[in-house]
């Protein structure tokens, strides 16, 4: 069970997982003189606006990903980049603060997964997953715009059928179909005890503002709201070109919670009043990846992305391309057995479920700072003094931009907000805040 000359490998799925998984499978094998042939199955059409080219995602890069990427020689062109993330405006029941990056060099990518939203002119927006799929078509993959109806076994072989013709034979199957899709049905039948990741609900809005407007209300900044509104872990208003992304993330995500969201006071603020959230140009209620797939990987099967294992709530693009890179490896330099995917692979995959379960120790910290007003109180005032440190002394900053973006493990957020630097002043600020000591009154929508 290695890779040889002439191997075939099959990839389900064009999304980030599926694209960086065939690039660097290419890419590992060429520099080790290999020739792989590569198939990757995709129906959609990310050149077309709305649902025919949606990915669903909220659509964030952080600089951390960039640099990664950059390493790899993959470059995001201008054109791809919608706007650049400098600073956070967070939003509360008491006032609303800007935090600016804590270093110069932390910023983010807000970018579409595919053309843009429904009603969104054709070839006005370039995609992200568009590029990638290119990128992996230029590296030597060959793209069949097809949906792939099943899945089987021959002689211990995996076959591919698509669209009704006759099956091809594959020495390794990668899976990268994502939680939304009935792709991984196709993986659950193969009879190898693979089983689908447990989700949770969100919600994707996208409103149509004009490049002025989201400049005048958002600025370069993304929005985030720490509201109590049972069920939602994370909210955001994230600006892109013409348009303002809406991102809900948690457990009781409906229509009625959106509703309640959208029309809220401090969310209100950050749009124009004449703005009716009747108007959005898209809106869908997908499902993000919160527990790993269990298994991954089997003998010559193995999962990427959200379909195998991913981040908690943040950087599901960062986890697509650890498992991508790590899939490749361990094909490449050590074999596609369920021993060598278990000895190697699993490893990254690891990491990641363990990180996220610290991650869920966070958000639970979370409700803490929801419920307690003065919690709400002393985290901002800390955040409001760090503006004017050197960017080493801005812990909660820090703390709070990592937790936001995802730049950051999980397991790294958690260690710096142990350091005494973070202890220490924090601890004070909540002695101030339950003394009623410098209460500081709202803030202006100026802060953007």
């Amino acid at each position: 069970m290695r890779l040889a000359d002439g191997s075939c490998v099959g990839v389900i799925g064009g999304g980030p997982a599926g694209t960086l998984t065939s690039y660097f499978l290419l890419e590992t094998a060429e520099r080790v003189g290999l020739a792989l042939d590569v198939d990757i199955y995709e129906p959609r059409d990310f050149s077309r606006p709305g649902p025919a080219g949606c990915n669903m995602c909220g659509g964030i890069v952080s600089e951390s990903l960039v640099q990664l990427l950059a390493a790899e020689g993959i470059n995001l062109p201008p054109s791809v980049v919608q706007r650049g993330i400098d600073s956070y405006v967070l939003h509360t029941d008491q006032r609303q603060i800007r935090m600016a990056t804590p270093v110069e060099e932390m910023r983010i990518a807000a970018l579409h997964r595919g053309s843009g939203p429904k009603g969104c002119p054709p070839g006005e927006i370039e995609s992200f997953d568009g590029f990638l799929l290119d990128l992996a078509r230029e590296k030597g993959a060959h793209v069949h715009a097809c949906r792939v109806d099943e899945i089987a076994w021959d002689n211990g072989w995996p076959v591919i059928r698509a669209d009704g013709m006759p099956g091809k034979r594959y020495d390794m199957i990668v899976g990268a179909v994502g939680v939304n899709s009935t792709g991984l049905k196709l993986f659950e039948g193969l009879g190898s005890g693979l089983r689908k990741p447990h989700t949770a609900k969100t919600l994707i809005c996208e409103i149509c503002l004009g490049r002025e407007q989201v400049q005048e209300y958002l600025g370069n900044a993304m929005h985030v709201f720490l509201m109590d509104l049972p069920g939602l872990e994370f909210a955001a208003l994230i600006p892109k070109g013409d348009y303002v992304t809406v991102c809900m993330l948690g457990v009781g995500i409906d229509q009625s919670l959106a509703e309640r969201f959208m029309n809220s006071p401090d969310v209100r603020s950050c749009l124009p009043i004449e703005w009716d959230a009747k108007s959005s140009a898209c809106r869908c209620l997908p499902r993000i990846n919160v527990t790993g797939a269990k298994p991954c990987f089997a003998d010559r099967v193995v999962l990427v992305g959200d379909c195998g294992v991913s981040r908690l709530y943040k950087d599901g693009i960062g986890a697509a391309y650890r498992t991508a890179k790590a899939c490749a490896v361990t094909a490449i330099f050590r074999g596609v057995s369920k021993d060598d995917f278990r000895a190697h692979y699993w490893k990254t995959c690891r990491r990641l479920e363990w990180d996220n379960r610290l991650g869920k120790g966070l958000f639970l910290m979370s409700v803490f700072f929801r419920k307690l007003r003065f919690l709400r109180r002393a985290m901002l005032r800390m955040i409001e003094n760090e503006q004017h440190a050197a960017p080493k002394h801005r812990a909660m900053s820090t703390v709070m931009w990592n937790t936001f973006t995802g730049s950051a493990p999980y397991r790294d957020i958690v260690l710096r907000s142990l350091m005494p630097d973070f202890v220490i002043p924090f601890s004070m600020e909540c002695v101030r805040a339950l003394l009623g000591v410098g209460n500081g009154g709202p803030t202006s929508r100026s802060a953007h």
